[in-house]
């Protein structure tokens, strides 16, 4: 068993991350937790699945924090495929967790809700159980399958009751997420802790644009992000053909940077709206290409719908845009106004005629694009920096490590 954690700092600590929705450091957020345990003293050791194309190794050390890596077949086939996904995802977490030996917190990100099991087992060697909450479950489960509350909906919702139990702290990504870990989880306001998520400032530096990506156009609109079933990638392909059809604007050409598991029905529901000359679908680039399309780019889109998911949710694109210095087009979410503010304009929840309408004002008004896109630079700069979601990280970890905590079960 290790010793009793004492104090804020990490020197001497070994800190455990367990991933499954990702690889690392493909997974960004992960990738900035690691660095900065890792800048505060911490050995930090990290267990994910093996990438695609990238983040392949079984095993490597990046920057001094080693990374053990798994084989993962991405899930297919509705939640029966998801369920084989997690369990071969469980099974290689818990062998990896053997192998790295004792530490003194392990820290399970989500998606999905089953990896307090592998976490309960360190527990019980000593460790303290920090739940890094990306998704709400339940809700995801409700918007990416539309099968109601079911039994396999109730299934998940006692999966994150369970996590919620066994942990120490919790990291949200938001206040809404931090207000279902008290009201949902019965978790302490006092051990959850808000880390937003934050675009890497280095890795989003805006370049001269290049005006042969607009394809001839005056204007270039862009969406960058996973393309999934609840993503609404779909509603932007919808808006933009209200765009072109009822608006009668033909003087932009669209990119959609990304992939996902709709990627191919995308593709297909561009064609069928008769977009392929004006749409381009890129899939994943690397970030060089990225940000030459973000720098030249007059609007970026956020279709995201709403739904019990998305409204709660903090969607990287728009802090990624937001970042470059671009002006949004949203759908009105919750936590859309929390993070984009005056950097945006919303439609209504999930009418596309008006977020096509929103779009043509903010193509027809270069100045309010220029304020916006100012107004999102100076909040990515300021109150939403990753400097701010570093001190909640690092406070969360003191927390969990105090010595007050030794023997103690966490509070049901």
């Amino acid at each position: 068993m290790l010793g009793n954690a004492i104090g804020g700092g990490g020197s001497g600590r070994r800190a455990l991350i367990l991933v499954e929705n990702l690889s690392v450091p493909f997974d960004r957020r992960v990738w900035q937790e690691c660095t900065t345990l890792r800048d505060a003293g911490w050995t930090v050791h990290v267990i994910c699945p093996r990438g695609s194309k990238r983040d392949t190794e079984p095993e490597a050390v990046i920057d001094g924090v080693r990374i053990h890596r798994y084989p993962l077949r991405a899930a297919t086939g509705g939640p029966a495929g998801y369920l084989r996904e997690y369990g071969s995802a469980l099974w290689h977490t818990v062998r990896l967790a053997r192998k790295v030996g004792p530490v003194h917190v392990v820290h399970a990100c989500n998606p999905p809700d089953l990896l307090f099991l592998a976490a309960r087992w360190l527990r019980r060697r000593g460790a303290r159980f920090v739940f890094d909450q990306h998704d709400l479950v339940p809700e995801l489960y409700l918007s990416r399958f539309d099968r109601g509350k079911d039994l396999l909906y109730r299934a998940v919702c006692a999966l994150e009751r369970r996590t919620y139990r066994a942990a120490d702290v919790v990291l949200a990504t938001n206040e809404s997420y931090r207000d279902v870990a008290v009201r949902r989880g019965g978790k302490r306001p006092e051990d959850v802790f808000v880390v937003r998520s934050a675009p890497q400032i280095d890795r989003f530096q805006p370049v001269p644009l290049e005006p042969e990506l607009k394809r001839g156009k005056p204007h270039l609109l862009c969406y960058l992000g996973v393309m999934g079933p609840q993503d609404g990638v779909d509603y932007a392909l919808r808006a933009l053909a209200k765009l072109r059809d009822e608006l009668g604007r033909t003087d932009w050409h669209a990119v959609f940077i990304g992939s996902g598991d709709a990627f191919d029905a995308m593709v297909e529901l561009s064609r069928q709206l008769g977009l392929t000359e004006q749409v381009r679908f890129t899939g994943r680039i690397p970030d060089a290409d990225l940000v030459r399309y973000l720098s030249t780019a007059d609007v970026c889109l956020s279709p995201d719908p709403r739904n019990p998911l998305n409204d709660v949710s903090t969607m990287n694109k728009v802090l990624e845009y937001m970042a470059m210095g671009r002006p949004i087009v949203s759908f009105d979410l919750k936590e859309a106004r929390v993070s984009a503010g005056d950097a945006a304009v919303y439609a209504p929840a999930n009418d596309e005629a008006e977020f096509a309408g929103l779009i043509a004002l903010l193509l027809d008004d270069p100045a309010k694009r220029a304020e916006m896109g100012k107004i999102g630079q100076e909040r990515i700069s300021g109150p939403l920096s990753w400097r701010n979601s570093q001190a909640s990280l690092l406070a969360a970890y003191a927390s969990a490590s105090h010595p007050d905590r030794a023997g103690k079960r966490p509070r049901r």
